[in-house]
């Protein structure tokens, strides 16, 4: 995660600078009715808008948030990690009762807004019983064929550039990704070629960026490696803003409410249907209903929706009999490493690498362990808000020295489901997010895996004496990867959706975000999402066109 290069524009007009659609219909009144409400514009909320923009459905997208302004702070490490410009005053409690301030992002696009567009699929097994050093992960309802076709669709959407065939763990694809790899620069290649030396099968990390490297004179994203962490000044990276929201919002038929946050859900006398949606809009209160209502809040928020929502029909929460709502919370465990040798690394888009060769397991070590990419590429800024303690007393100048020596790791391993890793809401409606983390032996094998490797190589080939590592483990605050709190199922006794994310109990009520998913394997959510935003959307069109 880097400050962008100089050459690309960080102040002043852009020729990318979009201005705000025109669809934003802010006469939409008190009691106005649509085919379809979806509540949140993320990876579930903007995808879906999209998908059901061209069917003619009146829809309308609620979003808490107000648009992220496109201006340099955007690009600025400073403004970004240490001051927090973008992280959304929102906190939350721990299980003893601790506020902390998670890392939300409330914004059109949600938290695509601030994601790497690491655009993963779960490996196949993953849909599957798999069995961990520390516990199993359960099947889905659903197999991994029944999302490919939907997977594919969302790299297509979504612009992702990779290259099949090169990782050990690749599931069967239906066709080659939409668009070429993105290049390795020189020391990237470097590595590639070392860790191919070792053994193993580095292949092209999946990413969601609209770039043409062969044209790039009409690429919109200027290779600036923006796309961990930061927003993106040229809208450049494919997030659920760009590539969700805005082409909906071309068609009449849907409008979108910024700054608009859901209190609660009201249904019918029966509980059988939510006949209005209550939010407040600067502090305004306002009433909406639509034939089909869409929570896409992230995980976290959607169960809190759910639990605030609660009444005579629902005393738990609404859609909450069987008590699952809020459980199997689950967010990755996952360390951002920094290793600093002597050679410098002079790579501006770090995030073309990533290793799969653990994520199952290896011949020492017969459980799954993760997954390894790349990060952006770290400078001084970005490394003291890595590790603001060590570091606090070191002036940035020298920081920048140390950074300019370091390769940035992303380590995930599963966070298995577990049923008291829980979101609850307090009476004032304040999340609390009990939980304790898991299948912690998975991932120290990984850290040691990758320490290991990086010893060999370096001493081998004397390219690099590695003299320590700067790890950073992510805790509870970081929240980017949530997932499972309203996990779909065939047992309503077990789950809180059923396979098409409609809700057991609520005959026009759907969840369509990471809260439907059973398990949350080791690699970025946000293809699965969007994947099955696209799978739902399909369901709700012949649904509602019959």
């Amino acid at each position: 995660m880097s400050t962008p290069s100089s050459s690309a524009p960080v102040a002043g007009p852009s020729p990318f600078t979009s201005p705000l659609p025109q669809a934003e219909q802010l006469q939409v009144g008190h009691g106005a009715h649509f085919d379809v409400v979806i509540i949140g514009s993320g990876a579930g909320g903007g995808t879906l808008a999209r998908h059901l923009a061209p069917t003619g459905l009146k829809v309308l997208v609620l979003e808490r948030g107000d648009w992220l302004p496109q201006e340099p702070q955007n690009w600025d490490a400073e403004a970004v990690f240490q001051q927090n410009r973008y992280v959304s005053k929102d906190p939350w409690l721990d299980k003893h009762g601790k506020t902390f301030q998670p890392g939300s992002h409330y914004f059109v696009g949600g938290a695509t807004k601030m994601y790497g567009a690491a655009h993963f699929r779960l490996r196949q097994q993953d849909f599957e019983q798999l069995a961990h050093f520390d516990g199993t992960s359960p099947a889905w309802p659903l197999h991994y064929a029944d999302f490919e076709p939907w997977y594919q669709k969302a790299e297509e959407m979504y612009h992702v550039h990779g290259q099949r065939g090169e990782d050990p763990t690749e599931p069967p694809c239906s066709g080659p990704y939409p668009h070429p790899p993105v290049a390795h620069e020189p020391r990237m290649q470097q590595l590639v070629d070392d860790l191919r030396a070792a053994g193993l099968h580095p292949f092209h990390a999946p990413s969601g960026v609209q770039l043409d490297e062969a044209h790039m004179a009409f690429s919109r994203c200027r290779k600036c490696n923006c796309c961990d962490g930061f927003p993106c000044l040229v809208h450049a990276k494919s997030d659920a803003e760009v590539l969700g929201i805005r082409p909906a919002l071309s068609q009449p038929n849907v409008s979108l409410l910024t700054r608009a946050q859901v209190k609660r859900l009201i249904t019918d006398e029966s509980g059988r249907t939510v006949k209005a949606v209550e939010l407040e809009r600067d502090g305004e209160p306002l009433t909406v209903s639509g034939d089909v209502v869409v929570v896409s809040c992230g995980a976290a928020n959607s169960a809190r929706l759910l639990l605030l929502s609660a009444n005579d029909r629902h005393p738990r929460g609404l859609a909450n009999g069987s008590d699952q709502v809020g459980r199997h919370y689950m967010f990755h465990n996952s360390k951002a490493m920094v290793a600093l040798a002597h050679e410098p690394n002079r790579t501006i888009f770090q995030k073309t690498v990533s290793i799969n060769d653990w994520y199952l397991g290896d011949a020492d070590f017969d459980y799954p362990m993760g997954n390894i990419q790349m990060t952006g590429k770290t400078n001084g800024t970005i490394m003291k808000g890595y590790a603001p303690l060590e570091t606090f007393m070191m002036p940035g100048w020298s920081m920048d020295k140390i950074a300019e020596h370091a390769l940035d790791f992303w380590i995930s391993s599963e966070d298995l489901p577990d049923p008291n890793n829980r979101v609850t809401v307090t009476g004032s409606g304040q999340i609390q997010l009990s939980y304790t983390p898991n299948n912690l032996t998975a991932s120290a094998r990984l850290v040691s895996r990758l320490e290991g490797l990086l010893d060999r190589l370096y001493l081998r080939n004397h390219l690099v004496e590695r003299q320590f590592y700067i790890a950073n483990s992510m805790g509870i605050a970081a929240v980017g990867h949530q997932a499972g709190t309203c996990r779909f199922g065939s047992d309503p006794a077990t789950s809180v959706l059923d396979l098409n994310c409609k809700a057991h109990e609520v005959d026009n009520l759907y969840v369509v975000d990471t809260s439907f998913m059973p398990t949350i394997g080791a690699v970025n959510p946000s293809l699965t999402a969007i994947a099955n935003a696209l799978r739902v959307g399909t369901h709700l069109v012949e649904r509602l066109r019959g």
